[in-house]
C-alpha cells in the first residue's frame, strides 16, 4: 500500500465491522491517522488493533443518533490528532423487511434516527471543524442502492437512504467554495456478516439472489472501501456532489 494519506486524519463511523471496518483499514494502510467510531466499542477496538499502529488509530464509542455523542466524537478526534481532514459517515441499521403497513412508528423512528439524522448530525460537526481549520476537507457518506430504488419491505430504510443523497448534494454545493467536497457511495449487496447470515438462512443458501446479480456475486467490503478512499483522495479533486453506485451494474441507471 502507498502512504498517500500520510499526515491526514480521517474519521470513520460504523467502523467496528463490515464496510466501515474495511474503510478504516484501507485508510490506515495508506498512512492516515484514523479515528474509529462505533456504538460497538469492542468491535471498534478490534479494528484499531488490526490497523497495527497505536499512534495512528483512535477509538471513540459513538451513537450517531445522539447529538452530544457526535460532538464528543469530533472533539476527541481533534484532541487526539489535531485536526480533521476526512470523514466517512457509514454507520447505519436496518430492520426485518415486511409490508409497508405493518411497520411500527418506533421502527420507522429508529431507522431514521440512525441512518438519516445520524448522517445529518455527523456532517454538521464535521463541517464545522473543517470550516474552523479553513483549508478544506472531504466527506463521504454511505447511502445504498436503496437511495435510488426501493428496498423491498423497508420504507424507512429507503426514505433514509434517499435522504442521505439530498444531504450530500446540499452540503456539496453550499461548501464548495470553502474547499470541502462531499460525495456519497451507494453500495449494492455486500458480503458483510449480517448479509451472509441472511443468505445462509435461505432455503437455497442465497443462490437465487446471487443469480440475479450481473457479476454473479456480492461485493466484498474492501471493494466498497476502495471507492470511498478514492472519493477522499486527490485523484477525485474535482468530484463533489456525486452519488456513486458501487453495485456491479445491478441498478445500472
Amino acid at each position: 500500500m502507498t502512504a498517500e494519506f500520510a499526515g491526514k486524519v480521517v474519521l470513520v463511523t460504523g467502523a467496528a465491522s463490515g464496510i466501515g471496518r474495511a474503510t478504516a483499514l484501507a485508510f490506515g494502510a495508506r498512512g492516515a491517522s484514523v479515528m474509529i467510531a462505533d456504538v460497538d466499542e469492542q468491535g471498534a477496538r478490534d479494528t484499531a488493533s488490526a490497523i497495527g499502529d497505536d499512534a495512528r488509530a483512535g477509538v471513540v464509542e459513538t451513537d450517531v443518533s445522539d447529538e452530544r455523542a457526535v460532538a464528543r466524537m469530533v472533539g476527541e478526534t481533534v484532541a487526539r490528532f489535531g485536526r480533521l481532514d476526512g470523514a466517512c459517515n457509514i454507520a447505519g441499521i436496518s430492520v426485518e423487511p415486511k409490508p409497508f403497513v405493518e411497520h411500527t412508528r418506533a421502527e420507522w423512528q429508529r431507522v431514521i434516527d440512525v441512518d438519516l439524522t445520524g448522517v445529518f448530525l455527523c456532517m454538521q460537526f464535521e463541517l464545522r471543524q473543517m470550516l474552523v481549520q479553513g483549508n478544506g476537507g472531504v466527506i463521504a457518506n454511505v447511502s445504498s442502492g436503496a437511495g435510488v430504488v426501493p428496498a423491498p419491505g423497508q420504507p424507512h430504510y429507503t426514505a433514509a437512504k434517499h435522504g442521505v443523497l439530498g444531504l450530500t448534494k446540499q452540503a456539496a454545493q453550499e461548501y464548495a467554495r470553502d474547499g470541502i467536497r462531499v460525495n456519497a457511495v451507494l453500495p449494492g449487496q455486500t458480503e458483510t456478516e449480517p448479509m451472509r447470515a441472511y443468505l445462509d438462512a435461505q432455503p437455497d443458501g442465497g443462490e437465487r439472489l446471487l443469480r440475479r446479480m450481473p457479476m454473479g456475486r456480492m461485493a466484498r467490503p474492501d471493494e466498497i472501501a476502495d471507492s470511498i478512499v478514492w472519493l477522499c483522495s486527490d485523484a477525485s479533486s474535482y468530484v463533489s456532489g456525486v452519488s456513486l453506485l458501487v453495485d456491479g451494474a445491478q441498478i445500472a441507471r
